[in-house]
């Protein structure tokens, strides 16, 4: 299928400004070109061309959006200077694949100010001795060059970046769900104790008439016992008057006997 009938099956009835992603691979340029590909993609942020016969960027839109380009296995040969002119925000580049021999080639990249990450794999330029070394100097903005930076650590990769944010996620939920919210442990302890209740008041009603016999016994035992104090008491008082009244008619008996024998 030829770019510009591909380009139109992607687009899938929407408009070319609506479009944030277009992946062309395996189609076929005519005469090495992009064709169907114009100005009117301005939200375009990801462009991947792979296999498709390339081998000049001169007709490739303005694409001040574009982050991503995708253009491996193709026969670009040289006029990169292109890209920074069309797409200066560029952060990553791939040309593997393609008939990039030179340094100098290359050197062009320098005013993609943005460019983070380079792949040249399958290229003859790696061929060079000191190739590593010689990009890095050469391209001081990037920091990885075919998938490691100079002190051979690997790329991390882009969805492998999304997992983490998104197990991140995860582990916060997990969080949340296992703390308890706030007042969890006082509302699952009234509900203990209402459980508790519940079951006291449930034993009671087993064993109901029992229970209230002995109550209304034990009362009457004490009402006897109250009763008897009350008698005890009463008797203690009057025995206590009956003293009194027997004290003062002493009294009155031994102030009779002075009168009489003062006569």
């Amino acid at each position: 299928m030829e770019m510009k009938k591909r380009i139109n099956l992607e687009l899938r009835n929407r408009a070319p400004e609506e479009v944030t992603e277009l992946v062309l691979d395996n189609c076929l340029c005519v005469n090495g070109e992009i064709e169907g590909l114009n100005d009117t993609f301005k939200e375009l942020e990801f462009l991947s061309m792979a296999n498709v016969e390339l081998s000049s960027l001169a007709r490739l839109p303005s694409l001040n959006k574009l982050r991503k380009l995708e253009l491996s296995d193709n026969i670009i040969s040289g006029g990169l200077e292109v890209l920074a002119e069309k797409c200066p925000n560029l952060t990553y580049l791939n040309l593997s694949g393609n008939k990039i021999k030179d340094l100098s080639t290359v050197e062009a990249l320098q005013n993609l100010k943005n460019l983070k990450s380079l792949d040249l794999f399958n290229c003859e330029i790696t061929n060079l001795e000191d190739y590593r070394e010689s990009i890095f100097e050469l391209l001081q903005q990037i920091t990885y060059l075919d998938g490691f930076d100079q002190e051979d650590n690997e790329a991390p990769d882009s969805e492998e970046e999304d997992d983490e944010d998104g197990d991140e996620d995860d582990e916060d939920e997990e969080e949340d769900e296992a703390g308890p919210p706030e007042g969890y442990e006082e509302e699952e302890e009234e509900e203990e104790e209402d459980e508790d209740e519940d079951e006291a008041g449930s034993e009671l009603g087993e064993g109901e008439e029992e229970v209230g016999l002995s109550y209304l016994m034990k009362e009457e035992i004490q009402d006897e016992e109250d009763d008897d104090d009350y008698v005890e008491e009463g008797e203690e008082e009057e025995e206590e008057e009956e003293e009194s009244l027997r004290g003062e008619k002493r009294k009155r008996d031994a102030e009779d006997d002075g009168e009489e024998e003062d006569d």
